[in-house]
């Protein structure tokens, strides 16, 4: 089978492996599409993992299962999480299944970005989910990326009336858009420096833009909520700059959402008497859970997420690279995904 093969941020190569077999519980998927992270742009935090299969947003077919498999047929749409709780620790039983050992040891072989991927029994048993028809391969890559945005909501509480700042409008902070006025938010404004990104989130639901470049982002919210400042603010980029923008758009008894990891030894200084006086909650978000991983396939089911919106570009398995570099562009695009056959 062909599958993309990080070895560096610049070298992804397209190589030839055999096709995994699957043992007793496991699955053998045949791959229909995948989506490329925003994470794994991330110069920094992926090249440390190569060489590696790159792929996380997975939807393909079961073609092959092996002894013992319940509640899954050949043939089934799936979507299979990269990573699986053990739902037996005490982390999992306060639901920060992120902080589980065994999640964070489990995954996909050998990884999203190949023609088949085996799913481990316990990726099978505990976050491996049929998909909807009305749902699709295409709709299934979002459970992944869509189902950390529920859980940072989850974290910050997003409650009906709340006045929320976006910053940064990739993938993610158009999905933050989108649930933002799904869970009730009287003003969701959002921030970019991208025309093509600050248009796609006024289509999504935004009730305001701010350029970045052209415009000064806190002055324009003080103004936008009559001097009283955001209650929730989602900071989409690892970049200590956005994170202190966000916190200086905090208003009072605000939370802060850190969506997105720094790289290592970066510094964000605050001004712990302005956070205690005016309440800001300062929140961070990893990933998500087998519990947002299903909220999310039933938001895709309910026709709340507009796919064809979000996935802007495909690519063949053979243009993995040029997936990753408009990706990592960062500029006229949104969701780029690699499909394997037409879909």
């Amino acid at each position: 089978m062909k599958v993309a093969v990080l070895h560096s941020f610049t070298d992804i190569r397209i190589e030839d492996w055999r096709i995994p077999e699957v043992e007793r519980g496991e699955a053998l998927v045949q791959m229909k599409a995948c989506g490329i992270c925003s994470g794994d742009v991330m110069p920094w935090y992926i090249e440390k993992k190569a060489p590696l299969v790159l792929g996380h947003e997975p939807a393909g077919k079961i073609v092959a299962l092996g002894d013992g498999v319940k509640g899954f047929n050949v043939g089934d749409m799936v979507f299979m999480h990269h990573h699986a709780p053990c739902m037996k620790c005490g982390h999992c039983k306060k639901g920060n299944y992120v902080l589980c050992e065994t999640w964070r040891r489990s995954r996909l072989v050998p990884g999203g970005l190949a023609e088949y991927v085996k799913v481990p029994k316990i990726n099978l048993e505990r976050d491996t989910l049929v998909l909807p028809k009305k749902v699709g391969y295409l709709g299934g890559t979002l459970v992944e990326p869509l189902a950390c945005v529920i859980k940072g909501i989850r974290r910050m509480t997003i409650e009906p009336g709340d006045r929320v700042l976006i910053i940064g409008l990739g993938v993610m902070g158009i999905l933050f858009t989108i649930l933002a006025k799904h869970y009730g938010a009287s003003k969701v404004i959002c921030a970019d420096m991208v025309p093509y990104r600050l248009a796609k989130a006024l289509d999504v639901g935004a009730t305001d833009v701010v350029d970045i470049t052209e415009e000064n982002s806190k002055q324009r919210l003080i103004e936008l909520t009559h001097g009283d400042g955001a209650d929730k603010v989602v900071v989409g980029p690892g970049s200590v700059p956005a994170m202190a923008q966000g916190l200086s758009c905090a208003g009072p008894g605000a939370t802060v959402l850190f969506f997105t990891p720094t790289p290592p030894g970066e510094t964000l200084k605050i001004n712990p008497n302005q956070l205690y006086f005016n309440e800001t909650t300062i929140v961070q978000s990893y990933s998500c859970g087998p519990d947002d991983t299903r909220e999310a396939l039933s938001l895709l089911t309910k026709g709340v997420i507009p796919v064809k919106k979000i996935i802007t570009h495909q690519f063949p398995l053979t243009e993995a690279a040029e997936a990753f570099r408009l990706t990592a562009k960062a500029k006229e695009s949104l969701k780029a995904v690699v499909t394997f056959d037409k879909i």
